[in-house]
């Protein structure tokens, strides 16, 4: 029986979210038992719990707003005034033995002044004959500095001897280093030229055997200072190639012969010089 009225409900048209359908489901069923009443008021429980969760939140939300509406605002601010006394103290008594303050005189007046002031024309019989200097006055002429008799605020000029100075005066020498690419009056160099002094390095400098073991090639820099007699000194090594290499060409600027120094105002003055010494084994 309950597959023929499935079978004629699903033939049929009946409206599932209706109430229909439950009376084929419950076709000769107990009806009064409570899944019944539940299935078939369910919709209407349905809208009455969105009805009501839908109010609960509107008046939860707007609570605050007819709280305050229906109380009104009754904040009153209370501004209290503040007095406040101020003591000022009393001038101090005028000394009658004080003179009193000197008045200060206003600047004077500007006075006009005239920049061009206009040529004055003088009368031929007037004017007094002078001679123009003559060039052989000029060769026996004294332009130093002179006294002049009859100023009261002339300035006193001391001739002395020139040459004389302040004796036992210390003398400063002048230790500057300079650097190899400064501006010299003549750049320090190797008695017969760079060429020289590289060959100089090619028979003095003795592989070491540690680099030649290890097939070590390569170049080691250095930085010395050329002093004014041309010797080489505070030699160090800037970038290292190891394996005896850098004491080796240490060894060998320290042996090097004098430089010719730099020169600078007439004088000659300490100099650094930087220098790459290469290591090559012969193929």
């Amino acid at each position: 029986m309950f597959n023929l009225n499935f079978k004629a409900m699903l033939g049929s048209k009946i409206d599932l979210f209706g109430n229909e359908w439950l009376d084929v489901v419950f076709d000769q069923k107990n009806k009064t038992y409570g899944a019944y009443a539940l299935r078939r008021d369910n919709s209407l429980n349905t809208l009455k719990a969105l009805f009501i969760a839908g109010t609960l939140f509107i008046l939860l939300f707007l609570s605050p707003k007819i709280i305050r509406l229906i109380k009104g605002n009754t904040t009153t601010e209370f501004v209290s005034d503040r007095k406040t006394e101020v003591t000022i103290q009393s001038p101090p008594p005028v000394n009658p033995e004080m003179p009193p303050p000197a008045a200060v005189e206003p600047p004077p007046a500007r006075e006009n002044q005239i920049k061009f002031p206009p040529p004055i024309v003088v009368e031929d019989d007037k004017v007094i004959d002078v001679e123009p200097v003559q060039i052989k006055d000029l060769a026996i002429a004294n332009p130093g500095q002179k006294t002049l008799a009859g100023e009261e605020d002339g300035t006193l000029v001391v001739i002395s001897t020139p040459g004389e100075g302040p004796k036992n005066a210390n003398v400063v020498e002048d230790n500057t280093v300079y650097g190899a690419f400064e501006p010299l009056e003549t750049q320090p160099t190797y008695p017969g030229g760079m060429d020289k002094f590289y060959n100089y390095l090619s028979k003095a400098i003795r592989y070491p055997a540690m680099a030649q073991e290890q097939n070590i090639q390569g170049k080691v820099f250095l930085s010395f200072i050329i002093e004014k007699n041309g010797t080489l000194t505070d030699i160090k090594i800037e970038r290292k190639l190891g394996y005896g290499t850098d004491e080796e060409a240490v060894r060998v600027l320290k042996a090097s012969p004098r430089w010719i120094p730099g020169i600078q105002n007439g004088k000659p003055v300490r100099v650094k010089y930087n220098i790459p010494i290469s290591f090559a084994l012969s193929q």
